[in-house]
């Protein structure tokens, strides 16, 4: 999916010369507030399904081999 990006209007008393400037100003503003998500606590959570899912996995194909 595409990203969103918020555009912010500022109201400043540039004259037609400046334009140029703020464009540069609004390009460093931008860059300095991307959105940069931390994941670490679902990748640990992911993990912790895993393993659990795989050691369940284990021991019914053991209980199958006792059971028969």
């Amino acid at each position: 999916m595409a990203k969103k990006q918020r555009r912010s209007v500022s109201k400043s008393n540039t004259t037609a010369a400046d334009p140029a400037q703020t464009s540069s100003g609004m390009r460093s503003r931008l860059s300095s507030t991307e959105f940069n998500p931390d994941y670490s606590d679902i990748i640990t959570d992911l993990k912790r399904i895993g393993v659990l899912a795989g050691s369940f996995f284990v021991i019914l194909i053991a209980l199958s081999f006792f059971l028969r």
